[in-house]
């Protein structure tokens, strides 16, 4: 019939599915190992430090927070230019598949540049969020520190249940989520892909 026939065209393109699966899983990996290295406290100079204390005065929160605002930045950064050039290509694959996937992908499209701005507004207040939560945590240190009468020592903040080994493994966590979050969309597409391919299987 007219409606099979471009459906049997592309049927012969089925393994291209695989292939962009592949592509989906590989970059996640890739960026998930990214995150999880930077945010390690076994890699010394790799991983964003905070100033120590200095006995005269205390500790500048602010400053001691910029390296890991630098390096949420720059995994924010990594994530936008590693997942947007693969969800076009995505939705590239799709339009060019049938005329339903061609919808889908022409709608992914447009909900893309109606809420890009808005995401990235969003995801832009994390830092902060994160900044806050690092004096939290400083200053439940401090206290704990005065309540049993302990000296402060900063070689063993990094130590498992210590105030910025907890946020190390904080920041970590909301850097996967967010991960998560930015590759919804192209899971999506190349979920419906997957679908399309293989009902085409059933259907020879």
């Amino acid at each position: 019939s007219v409606t099979r026939t471009p459906e049997r065209l592309v049927g012969v393109r089925a393994p291209k599915a695989a292939s962009l699966g592949d592509d989906v899983a590989t970059l996640r990996a890739n960026l998930t190992q990214a995150i999880t290295k930077s945010c390690s406290p076994s890699l010394g100079k790799s991983r964003p430090q905070a100033a120590t204390p200095s006995p005269e005065a205390p500790m500048d929160l602010a400053a001691a927070f910029e390296p890991y605002r630098r390096s949420y930045l720059a995994q924010q950064r990594d994530m936008e230019l590693s997942i947007q050039p693969l969800r076009t290509r995505v939705r590239e694959r799709l339009a060019l598949t049938s005329p339903k996937l061609q919808k889908l992908a022409a709608l992914d499209a447009a909900f893309d540049a109606i809420l890009k701005e808005r995401e990235s507004k969003l995801l832009g207040t994390v830092p902060s969020l994160l900044e806050k939560r690092f004096g939290q945590l400083f200053t439940s240190h401090q206290q704990a520190l005065l309540e049993t009468g302990q000296a402060d020592n900063p070689a063993l903040w990094l130590q498992a249940g210590s105030w910025l080994g907890r946020f190390g493994n904080e920041l970590q966590t909301m850097l996967l989520a967010e991960l998560d979050l930015r590759l919804q969309p192209t899971l999506g597409l190349v979920e419906a892909f997957t679908r399309f391919n293989q009902e085409i299987s059933k259907h020879p």
